[in-house]
C-alpha cells in the first residue's frame, strides 16, 4: 500500500504539450493550459513534429505562452531535415521571442517513430551536437532525452549512456526520460548513469494512460516495457471509458508516489493536451492550485 501522506512539498511537475493542427485542437490545447497552469509547473514544453513538420505551429504556441501566460515555456528543437544554419536561425528566433530553455532532441525520421534516421547533409547529426550548437549561441537551459530501457536504435546501454555523457559535457542541464512503467528499471538506469559520471537531474517522464491499446502499441515501437500487472489492470475496460480513467489515475499516482518514496522530486508529464486526467493525478499527489490568472486572455478557452 503506498504512503498516501501528502507529498506536495517534495514534488515539482512540468508538462508537455503538442502544437495544435486545427482550431478545435487549439481550443483543446488552451483549455489544457488553463486547467493545469494553477499547479505552478516548473516549466511547460511544446513538441516538434517528425521532420520539423510542426515548426511554425510550435513557435506560435511557445510565443503565445510567453505573451499570454506566466508559464515558463521550453521549446523542443530537433536536428531533422535542416542544416546547422537553419537550426541556428530557429534558435535565434526563439531567443528573440524570450525563450531561455530548450528541449534538444535528435528527432525521429520523416517516417515517424521506428523509421530509419538519416542525418541531414550539413546538419547537426545528433542531440550532443545540437546541445553544443545551442551553447555556442547563448547560455540556455537545455533539457535532453534519456532512455531507461535504452534508445531502440542503440546497440547497448554503454553506447546510449556515452551519448548522454556527450550531451552533458556539451552543456545539457537536465535529462527527461522516455516514459516507463517499471520503477525498478528507472532506478537501475539512474545507477548506470551515475556510475558513468553523469550528475545532472534525471527527470522521470510520466505518461497517463488515456488509451491502453494505443500506449501498448507506442511502447512496442519505442522499446518501453508493459508489465503484465499493468495490462491486467486495464483488462476488459475497452468500452468503459469512465472506469478506465479512474484506473489510469490510480496507476499513475501509485507510480509517482513510489518514485517519491525512492527520493525523486521532479516529474515531467506527457499530457497529450488532455488536462483532466493529469489534473486528477496531481490532485492525488497533493498538488493544489488556485484560480487561473488571466484566463480571459485566452478567448479560445472561454468558448471551449
Amino acid at each position: 500500500m503506498p504512503n498516501t501522506a501528502s507529498p506536495t512539498s517534495k514534488i515539482n511537475v512540468s508538462f508537455e504539450f503538442f502544437p495544435p493542427k486545427s482550431d478545435k485542437m487549439e481550443e483543446s490545447l488552451w483549455a489544457a493550459v488553463t486547467r493545469l497552469a494553477p499547479l505552478s509547473p516548473s516549466f511547460v514544453s511544446v513538441t516538434y513534429g517528425a521532420g520539423g513538420s510542426t515548426r511554425e505551429r510550435t513557435h506560435h504556441t511557445v510565443k503565445r505562452l510567453i505573451e499570454e501566460t506566466d508559464l515558463a515555456p521550453a521549446a523542443h528543437l530537433t536536428c531533422v531535415d535542416a542544416t546547422t544554419a537553419e537550426v541556428d536561425e530557429v534558435i535565434r528566433q526563439y531567443r528573440d521571442t524570450g525563450v531561455r530553455h530548450f528541449v534538444a532532441l535528435r528527432g525521429d525520421s520523416q517516417a515517424g517513430v521506428g523509421g530509419r534516421y538519416e542525418p541531414h547533409p550539413g546538419g547537426y547529426r545528433n542531440g550532443a551536437e545540437l546541445v553544443e550548437g545551442l551553447k555556442r549561441i547563448d547560455d540556455f537551459e537545455i533539457s535532453v532525452s534519456a532512455y531507461p530501457e535504452k534508445h531502440p536504435e542503440s546497440p547497448d546501454f554503454a553506447t546510449d549512456i556515452d551519448l548522454l555523457k556527450r550531451k552533458v559535457d556539451n552543456g545539457a542541464t537536465r535529462a527527461i526520460t522516455q516514459f516507463f512503467f517499471d520503477n525498478d528499471l528507472f532506478e537501475r538506469y539512474v545507477e548506470r548513469v551515475r556510475r558513468a559520471g553523469i550528475y545532472i537531474p534525471i527527470v522521470p517522464g510520466i505518461v497517463p494512460i488515456h488509451d491502453f491499446v494505443k500506449i501498448a502499441r507506442f511502447s512496442a515501437a519505442t522499446g518501453a516495457t508493459i508489465p503484465a500487472w499493468l495490462a491486467q489492470r486495464f483488462e476488459g475496460l475497452e468500452e468503459d471509458a469512465q472506469t478506465r480513467s479512474h484506473v489510469a489515475a490510480a496507476v499513475c499516482a501509485e507510480q509517482v508516489l513510489d518514485l517519491v518514496q525512492r527520493g525523486l522530486s521532479d516529474f515531467h508529464f506527457y499530457t497529450m493536451n488532455r488536462a483532466d486526467l493529469v489534473y486528477s493525478i496531481c490532485h492525488i499527489l497533493g498538488l493544489r492550485g488556485g484560480p487561473v490568472a488571466g484566463a480571459s486572455a485566452h478567448p479560445a478557452v472561454a468558448s471551449a
